[in-house]
Parts: structure tokens; C-alpha cells; sequence
């Protein structure tokens, strides 16, 4: 997938965001687009943008964690569109709390989103990338896919479960000769709206952490959907997001086990 032109791109979480950025960079490069999100309102803000651009945009609101719906999204965007070439699972959502005081719908709520998402737009697009021809899957995980930290156990879980799904699945495909390219995505911070409409256990202020994370977000979304397309044109199997995103690859395989005190420290001192 060297040149996005006329390529059917279907995105999910593309109301905000790195997925709104994405829709924007692809509209710019001539890709039809199928936007997707929770929030009926932001889809269609971001297929307008689109638009104006040039491309051929259509918004639809859609919940990832509903399967029945991502399976019915999946048949609606292939028949208005002749077809699917490109698939972002983006879509994501974060949540604050230790194990100790997550509850149980919490956590079903994150991995609803988060885990469950990602597997049901794989599975409903996954036939018509194969029958495309010419496909390509990107499932978005997170830094924290590489390394745990405290307070983020319920995110960590879904976000190492996406990097496993991925990379079996990459290997699948080039077993079977399908010709569809994957790639796992692992952003670091991206200054986006993730902390702001994030959950979190009693104790915890939700504006206080989204001020923690703006600090620390260094990435704007539309050099991460650069990067992301980059990857995907040069069909990377793991596309790391900003120098942070580096740092944080290379911890557990430099330190081991080890890398769990270096977090620690972090931890303590307010700096994760």
C-alpha cells in the first residue's frame, strides 16, 4: 500500500484524536473514508473536514464494544464502498485505578473498548481486506503494551492483549499467503483527548491526571498519523510513536524483570 489514492480507509475513534488526524492525512492523499466513532456528533465533524479536503467521506456512530454492530458496520462500509482496503483500529479509552479497587464493570468496560474493539473490527473486516487483494490492518495498542505501571494494571492488560492479537495475527497472514499487511502501533504521548474522557477508581481526580498527562504528552496527532502511514507504506510490523515510545521499547529488553524498579521510582516521584 504505497499510495493511498482511491483506497477505501475505514477508521474507528475517528472523532478526535489520532484517528481524526488520520482521516484528515488521508483525505489529503486522495483515500475514500469510513469514520466511525462513539460520538455521533464528532464523526461527522471529521467527515466534513474530510470533505473539504476533497475525499469522499461518510461518518457513521458506532459503539466497538457492541459486536453485533461492528459485524453490521463492517457489511454496511464494504457495500456502500465496492470494498476495503485499509482498516485503523483506533478507538480507545483509558482508565485510572489500582486492581485492589477496580471493579468488575470497570474493567469489563475498558476491555470492551479497548481489547474487544480491536477483535471485532478484526474479525468483521478481515474477509474483505483478503478479498481486497491488497489490505492492510493497523491496531493501535500503547507504550503500555511494553511495560506495566501502577495505577494502570486494567489498561496495561488490554493493551499487552491488543500487541499479542496483533502479531499472532501478522503471522497468520504471512503463513497463509493472505495478502493483507498488519501492523501494532505503540504511541507514547500523544496530546489528545484519552485523559479527559478517561474513567478512574475513587481517589483519583480525573482533571488532575489529564493535567499529569498533558505534560507529559510531547506528540502532536498529526505526526502520529504521519508515522502510522509511514509504517504502513513501508509495512512495519511494530510502528513506535514519539521518543518516548523508544525509550520505553527498549527498557524491558534492556533491564529484564529490572525494569519494574525503574517504574517504581518514576511512580513515586509523580512522573508516570
Amino acid at each position: 500500500m504505497q499510495n493511498f489514492a482511491g483506497k477505501v480507509a475505514v477508521i474507528t475513534g475517528a472523532g478526535s484524536g489520532i484517528g481524526r488526524a488520520l482521516a484528515l492525512d488521508l483525505a489529503a492523499r486522495g483515500a475514500r473514508l469510513a469514520l466511525s466513532d462513539v460520538d455521533a456528533a464528532r464523526a461527522a465533524d471529521t467527515a466534513a473536514h474530510a470533505e473539504k479536503a476533497g475525499a469522499e467521506a461518510k461518518s457513521y456512530q458506532l459503539d466497538v464494544a457492541d459486536r453485533g454492530a461492528v459485524l453490521a458496520h463492517a457489511d454496511e462500509v464494504a457495500e456502500h464502498f465496492g470494498g476495503v482496503n485499509l482498516v485503523v483500529n483506533n478507538a480507545g479509552v483509558a482508565m485510572t485505578g489500582t486492581v485492589e479497587r477496580l471493579d468488575f464493570e470497570q474493567l469489563e468496560w475498558i476491555f470492551g473498548i479497548n481489547f474487544w474493539g480491536v477483535v471485532h473490527g478484526t474479525k468483521a473486516f478481515l474477509p474483505h481486506l483478503i478479498s481486497s487483494g491488497d489490505g492492510y490492518l493497523v491496531n493501535i495498542s500503547s507504550v503500555f503494551g511494553f511495560i506495566s505501571v501502577p495505577t494502570q494494571g486494567a489498561y496495561n492488560a488490554t493493551k499487552f492483549a491488543v500487541r499479542g492479537f496483533t502479531e499472532a495475527l501478522r503471522q497468520e497472514m504471512i503463513i497463509a499467503k493472505h495478502p493483507v499487511g498488519v501492523s501494532c502501533v505503540h504511541p507514547g504521548g500523544i496530546r489528545t483527548n484519552i485523559a479527559r474522557d478517561s474513567r478512574a477508581t475513587s481517589g483519583y481526580d480525573v482533571k488532575d491526571l489529564a493535567r499529569s498527562f498533558d505534560r507529559i504528552a510531547r506528540t502532536s496527532p498529526e505526526t502520529a498519523a504521519k508515522v502510522i502511514l509511514r509504517g504502513v507504506a513501508r509495512r512495519r510490523p511494530k510502528i513506535l510513536i514519539g521518543a518516548d515510545a523508544y525509550v520505553v521499547d527498549a527498557l524491558p529488553r534492556i533491564l529484564g524483570p529490572a525494569y519494574q524498579r525503574v517504574v517504581m521510582l518514576a511512580a513515586k516521584r509523580g512522573l508516570v
